[in-house]
């Protein structure tokens, strides 16, 4: 195998800090436009990261634009850290998360849409690293790589081995048979449903801040929220609420069926087993968690962040495990209320929840559902095999036999995901966690969900975590985001080594 050809990484990599530098640029004006201190920071950070980008990329001129499928994997990778690196400037040069583990911890959590913050005053923020903040979700969400794949073309470079490596779930689906055409109508819809959401919650009777701010998060699944409240800062705004389960609910599908859907081929979402199965753990769920709370939550519990008070109405009941539910699924991260204060059993499923996420070739994080599903079949062909043990039975998805190898992948990754969340427990209580909340750190960092359960439940936050916990959380992060062996691959002797 060929050498690794480190001017187009490093090329790449140019393009990548430049791309998010003037993402930044777009954070300045808001800063401005409130008179902030802060908007000497987000410029500084700007700027220096366009420079660094533009050196990166001009003093690196490869004789070969191929991509192997070894350069995808480390530009990747890579790319996510330029973009960790260089997108906590903003915050430490405007002195606002002036401590470099906290800021990178809020970076990589924004990116990898995770949505934990170490922020306890979240209102008292300047507007424009309000802004930067809930944009760091909103380029991480699509992936700003398939962004970069997208004008890719113009760099005479390939993208297939990168929009392989970044692409959430276990398949990359392809809207075009050019892969620079599928990645400019994934950002096209992305940007639609952003705008679309924007609207209708300024409409609903958000400020246009927040109403901008708010729809980045939810459509990347992100939760980042401009309230310290998160959404249950508008408890007594149902339509606002129900707006964003909407959003929500679409983030976590699947992007093709979504473009199928906006050109009127209702029949392929409809066909769709795993849309049919995420529906269905949405409304059961959903159903089970409304029950609780109506009739067996106890009367004096607290179960509002913002607002104390008791459901007294079916709908109210409804709305909040319907937002719960898909906020969690979603891996989306927003909060209408405290889950944990529900009772022990709620908790339970909610907790079981951090590990479903939400489709293949959406925002969300997670395992996803379709893996589940595949497993699930495989598990109960394994039953009939032994009662026919010569019998050829495949596993079946969307009416389709699917190939073994692909089966095989999917259990390698379940595996190895329950590996890394069960030694990251262990690991976290080391930092000085308690085991309950060492497992909701671990589970909530690695599916990128946000909040979790015991000292890191909904009503709080990372902040108290250890410098060595929050670094720790930043990896399980990162590697959940790009779905573990597209990071873990660069840890095997193999992949360094020469055929």
């Amino acid at each position: 195998m060929q050498s690794l050809n480190q001017q187009i990484i490093l090329r790449f990599l140019g393009l990548t800090a430049i791309l998010n530098g003037f993402f930044m640029f777009i954070a300045y004006p808001f800063s401005w436009y409130y008179d902030e201190e802060a908007q000497w920071g987000i410029l500084g950070a700007g700027t220096i990261t366009v420079i660094i980008g533009f050196l990166l990329y001009v003093l690196n001129k490869p004789k070969s634009t191929n991509i192997q499928r070894k350069e995808g994997y480390l530009i990747v990778t890579l790319g996510w850290l330029t973009l960790s690196f260089t997108g906590c400037l903003p915050y430490l040069l405007s002195d606002t998360i002036p401590n470099i583990t906290d800021a990178l911890f809020e970076t990589i959590s924004g990116y990898s849409t995770t949505g934990s913050s170490i922020l306890n005053n979240i209102e008292s923020m300047p507007k424009g690293i309000l802004f930067w903040r809930s944009a760091t979700h909103w380029i991480g969400g699509m992936g700003i790589i398939v962004l970069t794949i997208a004008i890719l073309p113009l760099l005479g470079i390939g993208g297939m081995q990168l929009f392989s490596a970044e692409a959430p779930g276990p398949s990359a689906d392809k809207l075009h048979p050019r892969i620079t055409e599928t990645a400019k109508r994934l950002w096209l819809i992305y940007v639609v449903l952003t705008f679309a959401e924007f609207f209708l919650l300024k409409i609903a009777g958000m400020t246009w801040f927040d109403a901008i701010n708010h729809a980045m998060a939810t459509v990347s699944t992100g939760g980042f929220s401009t309230k310290n409240a998160s959404l249950a800062h508008y408890n007594n705004f149902p339509i606002i609420q129900y707006i964003v389960i909407f959003f929500m609910f679409i983030a976590g599908t699947n992007f093709v069926l979504t473009y199928f859907a906006l050109k009127g081929k209702v029949r392929k979402v409809i066909e769709s087993e795993e849309f049919r199965y995420y529906v269905f753990a949405i409304l059961s769920i959903t159903s089970i968690i409304a029950i609780i709370i109506l009739f067996f939550q106890e009367p004096t519990l607290q179960t509002s962040i913002e607002h104390p008070k008791v459901f007294g109405e079916t709908e109210s009941a409804i709305r909040h495990a319907l937002f719960q539910v898909i906020s969690v699924i979603t891996t989306t991260g927003f909060v209408s209320a405290d889950f944990t204060m529900w009772s022990f059993f709620a908790s339970g499923i909610f907790f079981a929840l951090f590990f479903l996420g939400g489709s293949a070739g959406s925002t969300s994080g997670g395992i996803k559902v379709m893996r589940h599903i595949i497993m699930l079949k495989n598990s109960f062909l394994e039953f009939k095999k032994s009662l026919h043990p010569n019998a050829i039975i495949p596993v079946r998805y969307n009416g389709k036999a699917i190939k073994q190898h692909i089966v095989f992948n999917i259990l390698s990754f379940f595996v190895i995901y329950m590996l890394i969340f069960m030694t990251s427990s262990v690991i976290l209580t080391f930092f000085g966690l308690d085991f309950i909340s060492a497992m909701g750190a671990a589970a909530s960092s690695l599916g990128n969900i946000g909040p979790a359960i015991g000292s890191v439940s909904p009503v709080d936050n990372f902040a108290h975590l250890s410098t060595g916990a929050k670094w720790f959380c930043s990896f399980l992060m990162l590697i959940g985001r790009l779905e573990l062996f597209t990071v873990l691959i660069l840890f095997s002797p193999s992949f360094w080594r020469r055929a």
